[in-house]
């Protein structure tokens, strides 16, 4: 990411990024002097937003926001220092009675979340949570948000390599979904593929703040992919406060190192993995500031209902490169399934579903690359319930100061 030489230009400074989630611990050393008073609803829960009942939002909080403050200097930096965060604290979903609950609980409280967080002068939002149901009172918090001049990102999910259902709000026209991506730059397995991703981030073998003696946590995912997408918008607006939320979110997409195929978006990645590096140095035109960059907003409000749930075949991933002189990569080999599924894709436009397909389609088996925390599969699901039980991080490696502990797996509701 090369991060230090981001910060001689932008840490983003100025810009408040509301963390809707678990709840963020204000007095962890790394996020000191970071945190906001923000809004709990989470009222099945004891406590308030800076008690963090699973370790998770706060590990997002570092992730975007850490100083690296802790034993002198020895913890955790997020992407961008000089950021605020708002916490928010959602329900703990896995209190629900069943999943209907759940979801009903989260759609609630996210909307509140959203409404409360551009309120307070968000101009970015995280959200690395998902549930499979949204809400007409989510559709609408969405928008909301965007045209008081707020960005959400969302993270797809980390079911790709097993029931890969689209997730809420990732999929919420307006909403950025964002994948995961590993070292070599191709989606990760767990991270959910479909036409709901918009943009990728790493998501592997990341390290944030936590409990614990040494104050660090391994984690991996899209929460936290997420969260290094809302870093690098605050890092850009920060540079350019003068700009709308389109603009940023446009400069976003000028700068990404997009698949390697040539094509302009994959299910994998989206249209690519984002840089903020490159959109701090050479952003190219923000472009009009009133005008949504991404499709699927226009395409919602324009198309019929959808259609019954269709299954996704396309699980192929093609890599992604870094399109600058000194992380160019290239891939020689050519994922057959791929170009199979978008020559079904070109066949469906031809057949008159394009508007269906530009939007982010509520896919029964559909699904989304920086530094993050590494959260391992947890326990099997809770059959009451109806979610997954939060996984343990594994242990440390030989030798290593970090801990094991425990937190959240990216929609872990």
């Amino acid at each position: 990411m090369k991060a230090e030489q981001m910060w001689q230009t932008s840490t983003g400074k100025g810009v408040t990024v509301a963390v809707i989630d678990t709840g963020v611990d204000a007095t962890n050393a790394d996020l000191k002097g970071q945190v906001l008073a923000g809004k709990d609803f989470a009222e099945n829960q004891p406590g308030d937003e800076h008690t963090d009942y699973e370790g998770h939002g706060t590990g997002m909080a570092g992730l975007i926001a850490g100083t690296g403050a802790w034993n002198g200097g020895q913890g955790a930096f997020g992407l961008a220092p000089g950021t605020k965060i708002l916490p928010i604290r959602l329900p703990k979903l896995d209190t629900a009675a069943n999943k209907a609950e759940g979801n009903r609980w989260f759609n609630e409280a996210t909307s509140k979340a959203i409404r409360y967080a551009v309120a307070e002068g968000a101009k970015v939002v995280n959200i690395s949570q998902a549930v499979t149901q949204e809400s007409q009172q989510l559709v609408e918090a969405v928008r909301y948000a965007l045209d008081r001049g707020s960005l959400i990102f969302a993270g797809v999910g980390n079911d790709g390599d097993s029931a890969n259902e689209v997730m809420y709000p990732a999929a919420t026209p307006g909403v950025v979904g964002v994948a995961a991506i590993g070292k070599d730059l191709h989606r990760t397995d767990e991270s959910q593929y479909g036409p709901q991703v918009d943009m990728a981030a790493p998501g592997e073998d990341m390290v944030a703040p936590c409990g614990g003696d040494s104050g660090l946590c391994r984690s991996h995912g899209t929460s936290d992919a997420t969260a290094l997408a809302s870093a690098s918008a605050a890092l850009i607006w920060s540079k350019h406060p003068t700009w709308t939320n389109n603009q940023v979110l446009r400069v976003m997409l000028n700068t990404i190192g997009g698949p390697t195929d040539g094509a302009k978006r994959n299910d994998s990645i989206g249209y690519g993995i984002v840089r903020p590096r490159v959109a701090l140095t050479n952003p190219g035109d923000p472009g009009p500031a009133d005008e949504y960059p991404l499709p699927d907003l226009a395409a919602a409000a324009s198309a019929p209902p959808s259609p019954d749930p269709s299954s996704v075949t396309d699980a192929a991933d093609a890599p992604a490169k870094d399109q600058s002189a000194e992380e160019s990569s290239s891939d020689s080999n050519t994922d057959h399934s791929l170009w199979i599924a978008v020559g079904a894709l070109a066949l469906a436009l031809l057949c008159g579903t394009a508007v269906v397909l530009a939007r982010k389609r509520r896919v029964a088996n559909a699904a989304p690359p920086f530094p993050t925390l590494t959260y391992s599969p947890g326990q099997p699901p809770n059959p009451t319930a109806g979610f997954p039980n939060a996984p343990h991080y594994p242990p440390p490696a030989s030798g290593s100061n970090i801990p094991p502990g425990r937190g959240p797996d990216d929609a872990a509701v």
